[in-house]
């Protein structure tokens, strides 16, 4: 298992077998109830779920729920959309003005997605399909038509980890979004370096063990990419009780955790800033919550340091908020950041979430 080729060729055999149902053999990091936010999940999400059909929710892989909000009118790129559950709610969370592209490198999956967009269209009462599935690599997009500066969102749930070259990855969903564009997704993450041994067992890539990315890493892979640093939505730990698992595990901890990251300008003006949150959206009107550091307040100006700002201003965001600008250095300059909020470990601990344990992890 030494080169990407090799865990990639892997990954696709272990999820092309198991295409008939989401029951891993030892499912460690693709359940998906094993990421559920502290948070209440929206509504519109709840309902758009809700009508997602059940075959293609009985074949879903994940660990989280990437449902970031205001995406009405988007164009959204899924990375690994697998049976294509959450592209089929985000078709209906974009409505008929936006559009859906999942990519998997699984032909199975493929299919069987494929199958169910007309289902899906006639539901939701479109005129005509929103979705579209294609197969190919995350790490090549452009190969499979997937453009530069063409999409507004690029989601990605527990996948990434299933992926060696994690650079590429990034690289390619930096590539493809548009200025001001998000990577809202969910992963597994680990909580130290994963050591080389580990790396050979096919069946812990295959559960996401051997590639999850220890979590500060994230952050210098992100800026390496041209991402804003990091912001951790949620996190929930995930236990394994399957005990031949948990003793190649070791000490490494694991941990379900969702971020986003945006494209800004490749030159932006840092400046600190003070914001205050309209209330216009539908499923926030009270208040928005962005992240672990900021939940913004109907009515209620609140100072932003520069990134967090220019953010705001190149997002699609910016007609929620009023921005008005500093004249004062950026309060995130600092020479050598810590990070420590963006530790998903730390938070969940903190946030006293309770501890998911996946009953497929007791096969």
């Amino acid at each position: 298992m030494s080169t990407a080729d090799e865990v990639r060729e892997n990954v696709k055999k272990y999820y092309g077998s198991r295409v008939e149902s989401s029951d891993l053999q030892t499912s460690a990091a693709t359940s998906s109830s094993c990421g559920i936010s502290f948070r209440p999940m929206p509504k519109s999400v709840r309902d758009a779920l809700s009508l997602v059909h059940p075959e293609v929710a009985k074949k879903f892989f994940g660990c989280g729920l990437p449902f970031p909000s205001k995406l009405e009118g988007c164009k959204i790129l899924d990375l690994g959309s697998g049976s294509g559950r959450d592209c089929f709610a985000f078709s209906k969370l974009v409505g008929p003005n936006g559009h859906v592209t999942g990519i998997d490198m699984t032909e199975e999956l493929i299919s069987v997605s494929s199958q169910y967009v007309e289902y899906h269209q006639k539901t939701f009462g479109y005129e005509k399909p929103n979705v579209t599935f294609v197969q190919g690599y995350m790490e090549k997009l452009n190969e499979a038509g997937i453009q530069n500066d063409s999409v507004d969102v690029v989601i990605s749930n527990c996948v990434i980890c299933l992926c060696a070259d994690k650079r590429a990855v990034m690289q390619e969903a930096c590539n493809a979004l548009k200025e001001g564009g998000e990577l809202y997704f969910s992963d597994m993450y680990a909580s130290k370096v994963i050591p080389d041994h580990m790396k050979q067992d096919p069946v812990l890539w295959g559960e996401g063990m051997s590639g999850s990315l220890f979590w500060r890493d994230l952050i210098s892979l992100a800026h390496s990419v041209g991402f804003s640093t990091p912001l951790l939505v949620s996190a929930s730990r995930i236990v394994v009780h399957n005990n031949e698992l948990k003793e190649k595990a070791g000490d490494i901890s694991y941990i379900s955790a969702t971020y986003r990251l945006f494209k800004l300008p490749k030159t932006p003006v840092l400046s600190s800033a003070t914001v205050t949150y309209k209330g216009t959206m539908a499923d926030s009107p009270d208040e928005l919550y962005f992240d672990s550091l900021h939940t913004f307040k109907k009515d209620v100006a609140v100072e932003v340091n520069g990134e967090m700002a220019a953010i705001l201003q190149t997002s699609r965001f910016c007609s929620d908020f009023k921005i008005q600008m500093l004249d004062k250095p950026d309060s995130n300059s600092e020479s050598a950041p810590q990070y420590c909020h963006l530790d998903p470990f730390l938070w969940s601990d903190k946030m006293g979430s309770s501890v998911k344990q996946c009953s497929k992890l007791n096969k």
